[in-house]
C-alpha cells in the first residue's frame, strides 16, 4: 500500500511565523474582540491569503453574522461570537509556532506538552492551573489554551486552541463541538 506523503507534511519551526501568546488577550497579531476585518488587516502582514468565513443568520434577522473564519493555507482556524474574535486555533502541521513562558506550543508530542504544563503548574496551584476536557485534553486556565490534537500519518501533534477569559466560565461550549475533536 502506498500511503500519500502530500497530506501530512509538517513545517519545520524555522519555516513558521514565531508568535507570542499573551494569555486572554491574544496570539501573535491577533486579539480577542477584532472584527473579521480588523483580523483581515492584522494578517495582511503575515500572508496573501484571504479569510474564508462561515456566515449564518439568525432566524428572525435580516443580516448574515461572521461565526468562523479560515486560512487553511497558513493554519488558523477563527471563531467569532457577534463578529468578535472568540477563538484561535493553530493548526499543528502548517500554522505558526507559538510560544508562551519559553515553550512551543504547537506541533509537539501530547505527552511532551502535558508534562510542561504540569511541571508549570507546581509552581502554582495546580486547581486553578489544568484542566482537562473530554478524552484527557489538558488546558491551562492560567494561559488561556488547550492543547487539543491533530493527526500526521500515524502520530499525534498539538493543536491549541486560545481562547479569551470569559470562555472559562463554560470552555466546552464556547466554541462548536468539533473544535474539541482530533483533526486530519
Amino acid at each position: 500500500m502506498i500511503m500519500f506523503k502530500g497530506w501530512w507534511h509538517v513545517v519545520p519551526d524555522e519555516e513558521r511565523q514565531q508568535w507570542l501568546l499573551e494569555p486572554f488577550v491574544g496570539v501573535g497579531p491577533l486579539r480577542f474582540g477584532m472584527s473579521p476585518g480588523e483580523v483581515a488587516d492584522a494578517m495582511s502582514g503575515f500572508t496573501a491569503e484571504v479569510e474564508r468565513h462561515t456566515r449564518r443568520r439568525e432566524v428572525d434577522a435580516n443580516v448574515y453574522t461572521v461565526v468562523e473564519g479560515k486560512y487553511p493555507e497558513f493554519g488558523l482556524h477563527l471563531y467569532y461570537r457577534d463578529e468578535q474574535l472568540a477563538g484561535i486555533v493553530v493548526d499543528a502541521l502548517c500554522g505558526p509556532q507559538v510560544s508562551a513562558d519559553g515553550a512551543a506550543l504547537v506541533g509537539r508530542v501530547p505527552s511532551v506538552l502535558e508534562q510542561w504544563m504540569l511541571d508549570r503548574a507546581e509552581a502554582r496551584s495546580p486547581e486553578d492551573e489544568l484542566s482537562y476536557m473530554s478524552a484527557g485534553v489538558p488546558g491551562s486556565e492560567s494561559l488561556g489554551v488547550v492543547i487539543n490534537v491533530q493527526r500526521e500519518g500515524d502520530r499525534l501533534l498539538t493543536r491549541p486552541v486560545f481562547f479569551p477569559t470569559e470562555a472559562l466560565d463554560d470552555l466546552s461550549h464556547w466554541l462548536p463541538r468539533d473544535t474539541w475533536e482530533i483533526h486530519d
